[in-house]
């Protein structure tokens, strides 16, 4: 690891040295920074991100990445691994969630083998390079050095091959239904993949082109391990693909290939592929490399701690992946998509490959004050998702998977529309909300599941046969709060906004005042007996009582209220740190990895590595001691990210633990979307300048700021002082200068008023 790291530094130390000749200023190459291999040091009892290293352009169609792991693993990538096997077109979120619409391509030589096992090679990461828009790696049992770049829906391929007259490029398209065709006389592969691992998807294929610079000097197709000659095209479900042959004349001689996919058709893989166009290798890589430090530079940091802008960097690069476009631009100029729900293609924009239980929480909040165009098109995707499937997706891989819970697909829409994105129609998409709170969808992750019991007694009961009710009531009740936030903002029916305010005050119907903290109950009123705040599932969803009571992103006054006011508020957020680690796992029968990753990091109870408490921390702010927040937010930033192979402290799913490192790093937080404050913690970064899309900045600045100086001692916004503790985010809009002044010793006055806290419902003079 360690070499590995010296051999990014000293790309990167090659990159600025060619910046400063060209005076170019540093923030040019932002791209530098990332290290598309921060997470991927994982497995499956322990996640250090369960990332890959996803070589494309934000928010792209398609990614690439090579492929450490057998076909259908959704660990396609381990930085442990010793061999590849292919070099894989990806649309994964996540291992959880596997993939779909895969294929992959592999030089090989000497011997014509196909299979994946038989054409795995042996790599070295000290042979490695691993950029957002480039990817090369030398394969020592094939003498070549593979190259890629990418477009959003192409990749340019370049090999570099020994003198050989055995030659290889091998296509996998997988197992399951799968085609491939060979055509000789235009140099060109073409075929088409239907794998994939969640949803239920009706006429999917993911159609797929291969062009090549040069002739084939032989052809032939395969079934698992089997090649055929004789062969040029074949449908198959077992394992199979092509392999084509080269005349390789001297060492160093290049093969380069493009590559394309769609999920409409052939033909509209071939339009795909004029992404590419006349653009040689190298200048699609430079492209990529502008497109990136565009994206990337819409915020700029500035430090003497190059590690710290290495690992903001790899993760504001991680969370602009997802959800990737599904849509394609026909020949005709038109927006058109395949729909997972039909099955039929169909106009307008759609997108997969996310899971709002993660996003929501502050991954869409930070498309909607950064990359606001960008979420417009995924809302009118939404739209398109409700009128051809009937319900909004929760988990989208793509279409509907059936994990996880809530109905978080409220805060997506509803935050979007309070942040002021505008020209689509809400109204449909309101309609959809609606739909979907008060129905259960065609699986237990879409819609809402025990939606009768919820409506009817204020939660979904411990004993009905509904596994994690307490986290579906909670969720629930948040979601309810956005709806109701948004009903206001669309002027709708008095009685209607009245119903979904008081809905989200639900959560109180689980307070367990014995406990001071949310409890399962029965249908019969009484809570689930016996009780353990410390068992992980049952009641809850990857987390226990400790790590879902917070969950009142909307009124944590509330909440404070439950447990006993300020101080007893204070104590249950101490209690988290300071209780020893200990858990049962007894409903998983065994302990998952996010259980082990709570237990390692030496932070009590406090988990993550998970999403559910990430959010925690900031919770200091509503109860007069800001500072607490300031030390906690700092010591994650301090302890559990790393731009390293290691460098996450559980799942990075969706791009949502990243997005918690960079707003925190700029010093505030989405506590509660579907409201327009942002909750204020300790900045990491001596100046931050985000340049929003409207054309104004936003520039952070924290004098005095070190490891150390983590303590806010005094703030200003637009030059005058600020005493609270929050952020609003139609301020920000605008543009502003906000200013900090960082200490060693905590500033015990600031921030102690109850005119200085966040947002709760139960404050809220509208609400009343």
């Amino acid at each position: 690891m360690i070499k590995l790291m010296s051999l990014l530094v000293a790309i990167t130390s090659l990159s600025f040295t060619i910046s400063a000749q060209l005076n170019q200023p540093a923030y040019a190459n932002l791209v530098d920074y990332v290290n598309p291999l921060m997470g991927t040091d994982s497995k499956v009892s322990l996640s250090n991100g369960n990332t890959y290293p996803a070589i494309g352009l934000p928010w792209g169609m398609n990614l690439w990445t090579p492929q450490t792991g057998t076909n259908g693993n959704g660990w396609q990538y381990v930085y442990t691994a010793d061999k590849i096997r292919g070099f894989k077109q990806t649309h994964q979120p996540s291992p959880w969630m596997n993939d779909y619409g895969m294929f992959s391509i592999m030089p090989v030589t000497g011997k014509a083998v196909a299979d994946q096992d038989g054409r795995a090679s042996w790599f070295s990461h000290k042979a490695e390079v691993a950029k957002p828009y480039y990817y090369s790696v030398y394969l020592a049992d094939h003498d070549v050095t593979t190259e890629l770049t990418p477009t959003e829906r192409a990749a340019y391929f370049r090999f570099t091959f020994p003198k050989t007259d055995s030659a290889f490029i091998v296509v996998d398209a997988f197992d399951k239904e799968s085609y491939v065709e060979i055509i000789p006389n235009q140099n060109k592969i073409v075929g088409y993949t239907t794998k994939y691992a969640r949803g239920r998807l009706k006429n999917f294929k993911n159609y797929f082109v291969i062009q090549f610079d040069r002739p084939f000097t032989s052809t032939g197709t395969w079934v698992e391990k089997d090649i055929s000659r004789n062969t040029l095209k074949l449908t198959e479900n077992k394992n199979s693909g092509a392999i084509v042959g080269f005349a390789i004349t001297k060492r160093g001689e290049k093969v380069q290939a493009k590559v394309a996919s769609s999920f409409i058709s052939l033909e509209q893989a071939e339009i795909n592929l004029k992404e590419i166009g006349t653009r040689n290798f190298d200048q699609v890589a430079a492209d990529g490399r502008a497109i990136w430090n565009k994206t990337l530079g819409a915020i700029r940091v500035e430090s003497k701690n190059t590690d710290q802008l290495r690992t903001f960097y790899s993760c504001l690069y991680r969370m602009v992946f997802f959800p990737n476009k599904l849509y394609e631009t026909d020949a005709k100029g038109r927006i058109m998509h395949y729909s997972p729900y039909t099955g039929e293609v169909l106009p307008g924009y759609m997108f997969g490959g996310t899971g709002f239980w993660d996003t929501f929480r502050a991954l869409y909040p930070f498309l909607n004050l950064v990359f606001p165009s960008i979420n417009k098109e995924m809302q009118e995707g939404l739209i398109n998702d409700y009128k051809e499937g009937g319900f909004l997706p929760e988990w989208s891989s793509p279409g509907y998977a059936d994990i996880m819970v809530g109905n978080n697909s409220a805060s997506v829409v509803s935050d979007a529309y309070i942040k002021g994105l505008r020209g689509y129609d809400i109204q449909t998409l309101y309609k959809a909300l609606l739909h979907g709170a008060n129905n259960e969808g065609p699986m237990t992750a879409v819609g809402r599941k025990g939606v009768k019991y919820y409506n009817e007694l204020g939660y979904v009961p411990y004993d009905v046969g509904i596994n994690e009710n307490a986290a579906r009531t909670l969720e629930y009740a948040y979601d309810d709060f956005t709806i109701y936030q948004l009903a206001k903002a669309l002027n709708r029916p008095k009685e209607e906004i009245e119903l979904y305010k008081k809905r989200s005050l639900n959560y109180k119907n689980l307070f367990d005042p014995e406990h001071k903290l949310m409890r399962g109950k029965n249908k019969d009123g009484t809570f689930q007996s016996p009780f353990n705040p410390q068992k992980w599932g049952d009641a809850f969803t990857e987390g226990n009582s400790w790590h879902y009571s917070w969950s009142v992103f909307h009124d944590i006054n509330g909440l404070m209220q439950l447990m006993g006011g300020k101080k007893e508020f204070i104590q249950m957020l101490d209690s988290v740190f300071i209780m020893p680690p200990t858990f049962d796992d007894s409903y998983y029968r065994g302990v998952i990895h996010e259980i082990r990753e709570m237990q390692i990091m030496n932070m009590g109870q406090y988990a993550h590595g998970n999403q559910p408490i990430q959010h925690m921390i900031y919770l200091y702010n509503y109860a007069g001691q800001p500072w607490k927040a300031q030390y906690w937010v700092r010591e994650v930033l301090d302890k559990l990210y790393f731009a390293t192979p290691d460098g996450y402290c559980g799942d990075e799913d969706n791009g949502q633990t990243s997005a918690w490192y960079v707003f925190s790093a700029m010093g505030f937080y989405p506590v509660c979307p579907g409201t327009d404050q942002y909750v204020l913690g300790s900045p990491l970064f001596d100046k931050v300048t985000v340049t929003l899309e409207n054309g104004k900045q936003i520039v952070i600045s924290a004098a005095n700021n070190s490891s150390a100086n983590r303590y806010v001692k005094s703030m200003t916004f637009n030059g005058l002082p600020h005493s609270k503790n929050w952020i609003s985010h139609f301020d920000l809009m605008k543009g502003a200068k906000i200013g900090f002044s960082m200490s060693t010793t905590p500033n015990m006055q600031k921030g102690t008023k109850d005119s200085d806290f966040p947002y709760s419902l139960s404050t809220d003079p509208q609400s009343k």
